[in-house]
């Protein structure tokens, strides 16, 4: 069984925020994250990329001429969401 569980460390033991289903004394493995972390590093990680991307690139296109390249674009996103929900 995998789970994620917040929990607290307090005077050298660690303790659940919720009730667990373990037996007593049963054998688990800890992975230690910083609560303020934990659910963001994929996140992040995609953020710093797509800085750095950005950063080296030679031409940064403004909001202008992003729009004037997909004002091309047939179709509409709209219209591909409403039939995408119908199927």
């Amino acid at each position: 069984m995998n789970r994620q569980v917040e929990a607290i460390y307090e005077r050298g033991v660690f303790r659940p925020l919720e009730p667990l289903t373990l037996a007593e004394s049963q054998r688990v493995r800890l992975t230690i994250s910083d609560a303020g972390t934990c659910g963001y590093s994929r996140d992040l990680d995609f953020l710093n990329w797509a800085k750095a991307e950005v950063a080296a690139m030679p031409h940064i296109p403004t909001l202008q001429e992003v729009q004037e390249v997909t004002s091309k674009i047939p179709g509409s996103l709209v219209e591909d969401f409403i039939a995408e929900r119908e199927e």
